[in-house]
C-alpha cells in the first residue's frame, strides 16, 4: 500500500487550549486578538458560498465592519444547498427537561461520530447550540410551536432525548431565509457585496497567504481576480463525486480542491454519510435523488417482510410476519439509531433478499401505527409537505401505503483540515460548515449540520478570523502581481485545455461511470481488493476523459458543459483520494465501513489503538502519491468504547 502514499510529519491543532473543555471557548475567545472598529473598515474578507455557513458568515463579518464580497454561483444566495435540510436544528436547550444539556449534546455527538472528532471542536459546538436558536428566532425563524406559544422539539436519530427544533420539514428553507435576510441588510449597509453567477476556480496564495481567488462570470464568461486580506470558504461537501446523491446538481468540491492543490490539507476523504431515508433508484435515466427528513422515523416504523422473496403488497403482509429489525436488533434506539448504522442495517437485509420494491432495493417506512395513535390530522401538522413531496415523485399515497425508502449519499464529514480557529493550513484561508472537517468525526448525527453552518458563521468565524486579520491590513496586492497573474493565467489555461480536447463522450458520461465505481467500491462498504480496482478504474477513466470528453461552445459565455468539465476534472482527483484515504484506514468507524474489519454479528470494529487519529492528507501532483500527516485525537472526557445503541 506504500507505494499509494508516504507518511510525512505529524500535525497538531496548536490554537485550542488545554485545561478544562468547558472553558476552551471563552478563553480563546478572550486570548485571540482583536481588530480595532475603525481599522475593520480597512481589512476585506472574501466568502465564497451563500449557504448557512457563507451567509451567516459574510452577515456577521459586514455587521462587524470588516468589507465584504461574497460569491455565489446560483442566481440568488437563497439557492445554496442548504434550503434543502429538512429535519431540524439541534441545541441543548432542555426544554423538554427530559435530561439533555451542553454535556450530552457534546457526548451524543462525539459517541455518533464513532469517537473520530475533536472533542475541543465539539464541545464548543455544544455550547454554543444554545445561542444559535435564540439568534434565529430574533430574525422571525418560523419554528414550530407546542399549543401554549414555546417552541416545540422532536427527537432524532442517535439521540434518547428531543434537542431538535424544527419548521416543519423546512428547515434549512427558514433558517436559510433568515441568514439572507441578515446578509441582505448588510448589502442594503454597503459592508457586503454580493457576486452571483460567479465560480470560484481558483485560490490565489502569494506569500504563503490566501489573498484571494479567480472567478468565472458564468453568464458572460469573463474570468477575474478578486484580492482581500483573507478568504472563507463556505461552498459545501463533495457528495456529489458519487453522481447519484442527494446534493444539488451543483454542489461540487472545486473551491475546496483547488485550495487543497495550493497547500491546504484535505483531512477524512474517505468518511462519506449514507442517508438511510432516500426515495430509492427508480431507473437509470435519474441523474439524483431526493431525501426524505430523517424526522420521519420519530413516528415512522421501518420493517421488511421476514421470508426472503416476498413480494406481497404490504398491506398483505400480516404483523407476524412483517420484521421491525432496527427494533429488533437495537431496542434502546429503536428507529432512531444513528443514519450509519440504520444504513448499514437497511443494506443487510436486503441483501438478504427481503428487500421490497423494484430490485428488492429498499425497505418500508410505516406511518399506520402514528396515524392510528395520533390520527391523521396531526401527523399531516407534523409532515404534510414531505408526504405531499414524496406522492409527488412516487405516485403513491404515504397515509395509505407504507413509504419506500433506501439508504443515499448524502453529507460529507471530510473536508480541508482546519485547527480550533477554523484556519487550514494555508495561512488567511479559513473553511467554514460542510466544507471542513473540524465537528462531526466518522459520522454526522441528524440535525447538526444545520448547527455547525450557523454556529461556525454567527459565532465561531467572527471571534477567530479578528486574530488573523489583526496582523493586517497585508501587502497591497494588484491583478499584475506575478503570483495573482499567474493564478490567473492557469484558470485560462485549464479552461482552454478542456474546450481544446474535442472528444465524443459527454461530460455527463463520465461522471455517472465515475459515480458507479465510487458507489460500488467506496460506498456503504469497502474492501482491500475493492478499494485498489476502484483506485485502477479511476486512474483510466480519467485518462480517457482528457482524452475523450467532449466540451461544445466556447468559454466566452454560458456554457454549462464547460462548467460541469471542470468540476468533474477535479472529482476524478478527489475519487482517487477517497480510494486511498479508506484503503489505508484497515478499521471500520461510522461512515467508513470495511468488510475485514467487523465483530461477529456484524457491527463496525474500531481499532483505536492505531487509527485514532485525523488523516489529513497533503497534496503532492496528479498522479503522484499524497503524503498523509496524522493529527493524534485525545479523549479526555469521552472515552472511547464499543458503540452500541442496543
Amino acid at each position: 500500500m506504500t507505494e499509494l502514499f508516504s507518511v510525512g510529519d505529524p500535525i497538531a491543532d496548536t490554537k485550542a487550549p488545554d485545561g478544562p473543555v468547558e472553558t476552551r471557548w471563552d478563553r480563546r475567545r478572550f486570548s485571540a486578538k482583536l481588530v480595532n472598529p475603525a481599522n475593520k473598515r480597512k481589512l476585506s474578507v472574501i466568502v465564497v458560498g451563500t449557504g448557512l455557513a457563507g451567509g451567516s458568515a459574510a452577515a456577521t463579518l459586514g455587521e462587524l465592519g470588516y468589507r465584504v464580497r461574497s460569491y455565489c454561483y446560483q442566481d440568488s444566495p437563497r439557492r445554496a444547498h442548504s434550503i434543502a435540510a429538512q429535519g431540524g436544528i439541534n441545541a441543548a436547550k432542555n426544554y423538554r427537561n427530559d435530561g439533555d444539556s451542553v454535556h450530552r449534546l457534546f457526548y451524543d455527538t462525539v459517541k455518533g461520530g464513532d469517537f473520530r472528532s475533536r472533542e475541543s471542536n465539539v464541545h464548543r459546538l455544544a455550547q454554543v447550540s444554545v445561542e444559535i436558536i435564540d439568534q434565529c428566532v430574533a430574525q422571525g425563524v418560523p419554528f414550530a410551536r407546542e399549543y401554549g406559544g414555546l417552541l416545540d422539539t422532536r427527537s432524532f436519530g442517535g439521540a434518547q432525548v428531543s434537542r431538535t427544533f424544527y419548521a416543519r420539514g423546512q428547515t434549512g428553507q427558514q433558517l436559510l431565509l433568515g441568514a439572507y435576510q441578515a446578509l441582505e441588510r448588510q448589502v442594503a449597509a454597503g459592508t457586503v457585496e454580493m457576486f452571483t453567477r460567479h465560480e470560484m476556480l481558483e485560490l490565489i496564495v502569494v506569500d504563503g497567504r490566501a489573498r484571494g481567488i479567480v472567478v468565472r462570470d458564468m453568464v458572460t464568461g469573463e474570468i477575474s481576480t478578486d484580492l482581500a486580506d483573507a478568504v472563507v470558504l463556505a461552498s459545501g461537501g463533495y457528495g456529489n463525486v458519487f453522481f447519484l446523491s442527494t446534493n444539488a446538481k451543483g454542489c461540487n468540491v472545486t473551491a475546496t480542491w483547488r485550495a487543497h492543490r495550493k497547500g491546504a490539507l484535505f483531512a477524512n476523504p474517505c468518511y462519506t454519510q449514507i442517508h438511510p431515508t432516500c426515495i430509492p433508484v427508480s431507473g437509470d435515466h435519474q441523474s439524483k435523488l431526493t431525501l426524505m427528513s430523517e424526522s420521519l422515523r420519530n413516528d415512522g416504523r421501518v420493517w421488511v417482510p421476514k421470508k426472503a422473496g416476498d413480494d406481497r403488497a404490504a398491506a398483505d403482509i400480516p404483523e407476524d410476519e412483517r420484521d421491525y429489525y432496527l427494533e429488533r436488533i437495537y431496542p434502546a434506539f429503536g428507529n432512531l439509531v444513528p443514519r450509519d448504522i440504520a444504513s448499514r442495517a437497511a443494506k443487510n437485509v436486503c441483501d438478504e433478499g427481503r428487500g421490497v420494491g423494484p430490485g428488492g432495493l429498499g425497505v418500508y417506512l410505516d406511518f399506520a401505527d402514528a396515524i392510528g395513535r395520533l390520527g391523521r390530522k396531526a401527523v399531516e401538522a407534523k409532515y404534510g409537505n414531505l408526504f405531499e413531496m414524496y406522492e409527488r415523485i412516487t405516485g403513491e399515497d404515504p397515509y395509505e401505503v407504507p413509504m419506500r425508502i433506501y439508504p443515499a449519499v448524502h453529507y460529507t464529514m471530510g473536508g480541508l483540515w482546519v485547527d480550533y480557529d477554523l484556519q487550514a493550513t494555508i495561512p488567511g484561508l479559513f473553511v467554514i460548515g460542510e466544507a471542513n472537517f473540524s465537528d462531526h468525526g466518522a459520522n454526522r448525527l441528524g440535525a447538526s449540520a444545520l448547527m455547525q453552518g450557523l454556529a461556525d458563521g454567527y459565532f465561531v468565524l467572527p471571534n477567530t478570523i479578528g486574530d488573523y486579520l489583526a496582523a493586517g491590513p497585508f501587502e497591497k496586492l494588484t491583478a499584475d502581481h506575478p503570483d495573482v497573474a499567474r493564478t490567473r493565467t492557469d484558470v485560462e489555461d485549464r479552461i482552454a485545455k478542456l474546450l481544446a480536447v474535442d472528444g465524443d463522450r459527454t461530460v455527463d458520461s463520465f461522471h455517472r461511470e465515475l459515480g458507479r465505481i465510487m458507489w460500488e467500491y467506496c460506498g456503504m462498504e469497502r474492501t482491500d481488493a475493492g478499494l485498489r480496482k476502484a483506485i485502477d478504474l479511476i486512474r483510466g477513466l480519467r485518462n480517457e476523459f482528457w482524452q475523450r470528453v467532449r466540451v461544445p461552445g466556447d468559454g466566452e459565455g454560458l456554457n454549462q458543459s464547460l462548467e460541469r468539465a471542470g468540476r468533474v476534472a477535479d472529482f476524478f482527483e478527489l475519487a482517487e483520494l477517497m480510494c486511498i484515504d479508506a484503503l489505508h484506514r484497515t478499521e471500520s468507524c461510522g461512515g467508513h465501513f470495511r468488510a475485514e474489519s467487523q465483530t461477529p454479528e456484524g457491527e463496525a470494529e474500531r481499532d483505536d489503538e492505531n487509527f485514532s487519529y485525523v488523516a489529513a492528507w497533503e497534496f503532492t501532483g496528479t498522479g503522484d502519491a499524497p503524503v498523509l500527516h496524522k493529527e493524534d485525537l485525545i479523549f479526555e472526557y469521552v472515552h472511547p468504547t464499543q458503540r452500541s445503541y442496543k
